[in-house]
């Protein structure tokens, strides 16, 4: 069982749980509900100053000594990097919703899913997925009020839509493959995607 350390200093949400060498350090004065008056960050960053989204932070730090980074630096590395945290999250978190995992409004999942076919679409025209540009992340899987495809669509979107993308390839591939979860996380991005059989869903279906 990991040490719990409680901590309150300086607010930054980049580190709101930290787990690592068997302990556990959170950041309480971070969690203390979306509203709060302490609070002056950007609404979309608030929305996860709640209690219960402790658990997927924890998560997600623990997720880090987990799952290797994506050396090849491609957007498609980055969706199936996020995409492998957010599968763990559905292994580990299984009372969670998806709003809950991914630290999104559910309206914003709604929209991801009524978009999905539109989005993948962009990525595959825009030949987006083995690029190597270092501004693809802050457009489509860095945290952002909305995600960057530099249309009328962005003030609709919310950010990291590319993290969402990439969740729905690895639960593709699971879907698909017998593959152990130990042993997925440790997959190349560029595997796990071709043998995934990802499509996206249509809006009418």
């Amino acid at each position: 069982m990991p040490k719990v350390y409680t901590v309150i200093a300086n607010m930054d949400y980049h580190s709101k749980a930290i787990y690592a060498n068997d302990k556990l350090i959170i950041a309480l004065e971070l969690y203390l509900g979306k509203d709060h008056k302490f609070y002056t960050e950007a609404k979309y960053i608030e929305q996860n100053f709640e209690e219960r989204q402790m658990m997927p932070d924890i998560v997600t730090s623990f997720s880090l000594s987990k799952i290797p980074p994506d050396n090849e630096k491609t957007l498609l590395g980055e969706m199936i990097y996020y995409g492998k945290q957010l599968y763990l999250k559905d292994q580990l978190l299984p009372e969670y919703n998806d709003a809950e995992k991914i630290g999104y409004l559910p309206e914003q999942i709604t929209w991801c899913q009524e978009n999905e076919s539109y989005i993948w679409r962009y990525f595959i025209e825009k030949e987006l997925l083995y690029d190597t540009d270092s501004k693809l992340p802050n457009r489509f899987t860095n945290m952002a009020p909305f995600s960057k495809f530099y249309l009328e669509i962005d003030n609709e979107s919310p950010g990291r839509v590319g993290q969402w993308i990439g969740w729905q390839i690895v639960r593709s591939f699971m879907e698909n493959n017998e593959v152990s979860l130990q042993d997925m996380l440790k997959m190349n991005a560029k595997e796990i995607f071709e043998k995934s059989k990802y499509k996206p869903k249509k809006t009418d279906e």
